[in-house]
C-alpha cells in the first residue's frame, strides 16, 4: 500500500480499556522520535514491523467503548492483525489476587490497564540496552539521536509529526562504534546491541513462547541479563510475570509502598512470592498509582539499571 492510503479497522474491547495507561509504556520519553501523544485520547507510533514501516494512530473513544487505529505503509496490515494484543487483550488476570490494600486500590484505579505485547522484540531490546546503567534522560537522548540519524521518516501521518522508523537490524549491526559513542553508547551497551541486531531472527521467535524459556533465549546474547530481558518481556511478549529485578528505583518503591520501607531486589522477591505469574502486575500497578518512596535532600541523577545485572 502507498503511504498516503490509510487503513482503519475499530476495535471494541470486551472489558473496560484506559488506553494510554496500556502503551503508554512503548514510549521513551518525551522526546522519543518514534511515538507522538496529545497527552488525551491520541498516540501515534512509527515502527518498524516483520512487513515493513508504519505509522499507527490509536484515539480513544471511551464513551463508545472502542479504539480507531489508523495505519500508514508496509506494516499497516500487520499492526492492525495484531491490535487485540498490543491492548492487551490476551492479558489474563482472572486468578489474581491483591493481599494489599494498596494494590486492590490500585487495581480498582486502574481497572481498564492490562499487559500489552506489541511483538516486536528487536525494537523494545536495543532501547532497553541503551537504557543499562545510565540515567533515563541519557538513555532518551541516546536513542533519539541513533534514531534520527540511522532510522527512516515514518510513512502517512508520522512524517506530518516528524516521526522516525527505527533502524532494521541490518542498519543496527551497521553503526560504527565512533557513532554510538557520539550518541552517548559506551562500547558495554553498543556491542551486545550489535549482537542482538546480528541474532534478530532467532530472539523474534521467542513471541509465543512460554515465558521462562522465551526470557532465558534473551539472556544467552552476552551483556543481556534478567533486568534487560524482563523489561521486554512486559513489552513485547506481555509477560505478566517480569517484574524489573536489577531496576535502581523499582526495589524500593515497591518494598516501600507495600512496607513503608524500601527493599533490596531478595526483599523485592520475599515481597511478590504471593503475586508469583502477575510480579510486574503489581509493578505496573503501583507505578500508575503513584506509589513512589518519597524523595529527600538533594536529588541525584541515578541510573535506573544497577550495573551487573
Amino acid at each position: 500500500m502507498s503511504d498516503g492510503a490509510a487503513l482503519t479497522r475499530t476495535v471494541r474491547p470486551e472489558r473496560p480499556l484506559q488506553l494510554g495507561a496500556v502503551i503508554s509504556t512503548f514510549r521513551r520519553g518525551g522526546g522519543d522520535p518514534t511515538s507522538w501523544s496529545d497527552r488525551g485520547r491520541t498516540w501515534v507510533f512509527a515502527w518498524r514491523v516483520p512487513t515493513g514501516p508504519v505509522t499507527l494512530r490509536l484515539i480513544d473513544h471511551p464513551r463508545l467503548g472502542e479504539v480507531e487505529a489508523q495505519a500508514w505503509g508496509e506494516g499497516a496490515e500487520w499492526v492492525l492483525d495484531r491490535l487485540p494484543h498490543l491492548l492487551g487483550e490476551h492479558d489474563d488476570d482472572a486468578d489474581f489476587e491483591s493481599h494489599h490494600d494498596v494494590v486492590g486500590e490500585a487495581r480498582r484505579r486502574f481497572a481498564g490497564w492490562r499487559v500489552p505485547a506489541s511483538g516486536l522484540v528487536v525494537q523494545a531490546l536495543i532501547p532497553t540496552i541503551i537504557e543499562q546503567r545510565v540515567t533515563g534522560k541519557e538513555a532518551f537522548a541516546a536513542y533519539r539521536t541513533l534514531v534520527r540519524r540511522n532510522g527512516t521518516p515514518a510513512p502517512g501521518i508520522g512524517a506530518d509529526l516528524r516521526l522516525f522508523v527505527p533502524p532494521d537490524p541490518k542498519t543496527w549491526a551497521l553503526i560504527p562504534s565512533w557513532e554510538w559513542l557520539r550518541a552517548g553508547v559506551d562500547g558495554a551497551r553498543s556491542r551486545p546491541a550489535v549482537l542482538v541486531a546480528a541474532r534478530a531472527g532467532r530472539l523474534e521467535q521467542t513471541v509465543g513462547m512460554p515465558s521462562l524459556e522465551a526470557r532465558r533465549r534473551l539472556e544467552t546474547v552476552p551483556g543481556v541479563g534478567r533486568w534487560t530481558a524482563n523489561e521486554v518481556a512486559h513489552r513485547a511478549l506481555g509477560d505478566a510475570d517480569a517484574v524489573s529485578f536489577g531496576d535502581y528505583h523499582v526495589a524500593k518503591n515497591i518494598g516501600w509502598a507495600l512496607t513503608g520501607s524500601p527493599v533490596d531486589d531478595d526483599g523485592l522477591a520475599e515481597l511478590l512470592e504471593p503475586y508469583a505469574g502477575h510480579r510486574y502486575r503489581v509493578q505496573r500497578l503501583l507505578e500508575l498509582s503513584g506509589a513512589m518512596r518519597p524523595r529527600r535532600g538533594p536529588r541525584f541523577t541515578l541510573p535506573t539499571h544497577l550495573p551487573g545485572r
